[in-house]
């Protein structure tokens, strides 16, 4: 079951990175990134009050500080990220999370790899080099590393995948010290509330109109998101911290696909096959 709810993450995930990218054509990546997280407060809301809230748990309210602080700084990366480059290069970079994750999580959940993370970890560094392949790669084989280091959306996506692997053992004490839709609301609301001084002085000086012009697809982003993150929220008392989000991160494949079929972004069959590499790594991490 906890494979299955990975998964629907995954497929959810990548629609909510190809709708966001589209509405960062005309926004910029704070009102994006708030948008979609109050709307997903607003769809889960409910939910939570017909489900019950559960008690809380004593670690809740730490974990909550923590990991709401840090992703409120990944998720303007990430959407930084998004906005700079191409969805297809940028993406799979945060397959990158379960390689971190064979560090945080034994300090933080006292989860330990096993040698299949050894192997996925070999296929995720083939993979992200496969990813910037280009021409003339022969006579410069380390250009892909260069081309990495140079492009920005990369190197924020890199930081984005270390600040997930702490984060994501911290979803985990969150959602076992409450529960998975009470974890995410809690969540939403706190990188929403982190957006609203960046959003408010952006709009003092550009007016709310923009925003409100590409209300249809900044809904559409929210509910993608609040349905990757329910998934996700339920899978993680399942099963290992760095199977689920290993499983997640297949969105990648995914984001390639769309990259290529609704952007037009170039490089399709090195992007393609640096994220297959790198999906069949972290597809190997999770059926350890």
């Amino acid at each position: 079951m906890w494979l299955l709810f990975a998964s629907l993450t995954a497929f959810f995930e990548a629609c909510k990175d190809a709708t966001g990218k589209q509405s960062l054509k005309t926004l910029d990546e704070y009102s994006v990134l708030f948008s979609f997280m109050a709307i997903g407060v607003v769809i889960l809301f409910p939910i939570v009050f017909i489900e019950g809230i559960p008690p809380i748990q004593p670690g809740f309210w730490l974990a909550l500080l923590i990991g709401g602080g840090l992703n409120i700084l990944a998720f303007t990366l990430y959407v930084r990220a998004l906005k700079l480059a191409d969805l297809s290069l940028t993406v799979p970079f945060v397959t990158l999370t379960p390689l971190f994750l064979l560090v945080t999580s034994p300090i933080l959940v006292q989860e330990w790899p096993t040698w299949a993370d050894g192997v996925g970890v070999v296929l995720l560094v083939i993979g992200s080099y496969v990813l910037n392949l280009g021409a003339g790669i022969l006579q410069a084989p380390f250009e892909p590393l260069f081309t990495m280091a140079r492009n920005p959306g990369s190197r924020l996506m890199l930081c984005v995948a270390f600040i997930w692997s702490i984060t994501s053992n911290f979803d985990k004490i969150g959602v076992q010290g409450s529960s998975p839709l009470l974890w995410a609301i809690a969540l939403f609301s706190v990188i929403a509330t982190g957006m609203v001084p960046f959003v408010f002085f952006r709009q003092n000086s550009l007016g709310i109109g923009p925003l409100l012009g590409e209300w249809r697809l900044l809904g559409l982003t929210g509910v993608f998101n609040a349905i990757a993150i329910t998934f996700q929220m339920l899978a993680l008392p399942m099963a290992p911290v760095a199977q689920v989000i290993a499983v997640k991160r297949m969105s990648a494949l995914l984001s390639v696909l769309f990259g290529h079929f609704f952007f037009r972004e170039k490089g399709f069959k090195s992007r393609l096959a640096g994220a297959a590499i790198m999906v069949s790594g972290v597809v190997i991490m999770a059926l350890r």
